[in-house]
């Protein structure tokens, strides 16, 4: 018998782990991880683009741990606590797979949370790039009366807690400095947030572009969104042009798009 004969049954005898053992398992590696990322960044607080490098390759070894432990076990708590770690990391068809697979036990605090989670898949089909808007409205002041009005209109969902939404502003700020003009404008629209903390940051921040105050969960329902800050660009007429711009990626879009 070969080396890699002997190997391979070695494994299929191995006994079985319960999910208890898993569940465990699982538990101990995020924690560890998570520790060593906040020491790592710690470490690193002299040199922001190290720490921004540092950053994004914890990131990746994160979400595919992740998506590892989720594909494995789609039908006990492990997968259901991955699910719950990176779900709104994961691209809609991707997730929809792990969704239509996914057989664990739920309670009905995280039946609630599954079926949410199907509810955003949804509602981003129907906002997907290449669809029109979907209107609402908030405190007497509508999505289309910024959005269809013959400019290209980039609009950031934010909220002032939100540390990347805050990480993001210079690149706004340069972009609406840029840009701003018949061809361009641009939205901040405040989720999951208390106005009075919104508008403090706006200041703080020195936006100076149209701005939703107190919009809550409503256009992150509407669209989908998960997580924040979701960026999103909008054509002249009001067709999604791109969503989740993040980064460089945000300028590329709004310099592509204006260029036409």
């Amino acid at each position: 018998m070969t080396a890699a004969a002997v190997a391979s049954l070695s494994i299929s005898c191995a006994p079985k782990k319960s999910v208890e053992e898993k569940l465990a398992e699982y538990t101990e590696w995020n924690q560890n991880f998570m520790e060593e990322y906040r020491n790592g960044i710690v470490q690193l607080a002299d040199d922001e683009a190290a720490a921004e490098a540092y950053a994004d390759s914890c990131y990746q070894v994160y979400v595919n741990y992740n998506k590892e432990a989720l594909a494995q076990n789609l039908d006990n708590a492990v997968g259901l606590e991955a699910l719950k770690n990176i779900y709104s990391e994961l691209d809609d068809a991707e997730l929809a797979a792990y969704l239509e697979k996914f057989t664990a036990p739920l309670d009905e605090q995280d039946s609630i949370f599954v079926a949410g989670i199907k509810e955003s898949v949804t509602s981003r089909k129907g906002t997907a790039e290449g669809m029109m808007f979907t209107d609402f409205e908030i405190d007497g002041v509508k999505f289309s009366d910024f959005i269809g009005k013959g400019k290209y209109v980039l609009v950031d969902f934010w909220a002032s807690w939100c540390g990347p939404c805050r990480r993001e502003m210079p690149n706004l700020r340069a972009v609406y400095d840029e840009f701003h003009g018949d061809k361009f404008d641009m939205l901040s629209v405040a989720v999951w947030d208390k106005p009075e903390d919104t508008v403090q940051a706006a200041k703080e921040e020195n936006i100076v572009w149209n701005q939703i105050i107190n919009a809550q969960q409503v256009p992150t329902d509407i669209y989908g969104i998960e997580g924040i800050p979701h960026i999103i660009l909008f054509g002249p007429d009001g067709t999604i042009v791109k969503r989740n711009l993040r980064g460089s990626a945000i300028r590329e879009a709004v310099a592509a798009a204006v260029a036409k």
